[in-house]
């Protein structure tokens, strides 16, 4: 019986930091949705899925992305209240950045463009300003 408390007790220490983060990455989905949420309202649509992990200042994240010509796409980043500032970069498939259309505004920050040619892209995500925290990507498309 003991052994079985000290193992439940052992399984809660081990899960408290993961339910943190979690919720960490939560808030961060909800901040970004909130904001992809007026794209959809001009008839952008959002996809499935999105990326979540961490985000620190000097310490940025690329994530490719195939797209297509024709379309447009909005990129939406959300972060915990912890990152002051966030932003949001497209590259090309050489990595030459893009022009694009820009939203920022403390912990959120989002990218617009139409790509002229199909193919790999790099979003790059970055904390400028403010201590580590959860982020949430998001993008949209019509």
């Amino acid at each position: 019986m003991k052994r079985l408390l000290f193992s439940l007790a052992c399984a809660a220490l081990v899960a408290a930091p993961l339910h943190a983060a979690n919720d960490a990455e939560v808030e961060a989905r909800r901040v970004a949705l909130d904001v992809a949420g007026a794209f959809t309202n001009d008839g952008f649509k959002l996809r499935d899925g999105n990326w979540t992990g961490a985000v620190e200042v000097g310490k940025p994240k690329f994530i490719q992305v195939n797209l297509y010509a024709g379309n447009q796409y909005w990129f939406t980043l959300g972060a915990t209240a912890t990152a002051k500032k966030v932003a949001v970069t497209i590259y090309d498939e050489a990595g030459k950045p893009l022009e694009i259309d820009v939203y920022q505004e403390a912990s959120v920050a989002a990218a617009g463009f139409s790509p002229q040619a199909s193919g790999a892209y790099y979003v790059k995500i970055e904390e400028t300003e403010g201590t580590a925290a959860a982020f949430c990507l998001v993008y949209s498309y019509k």
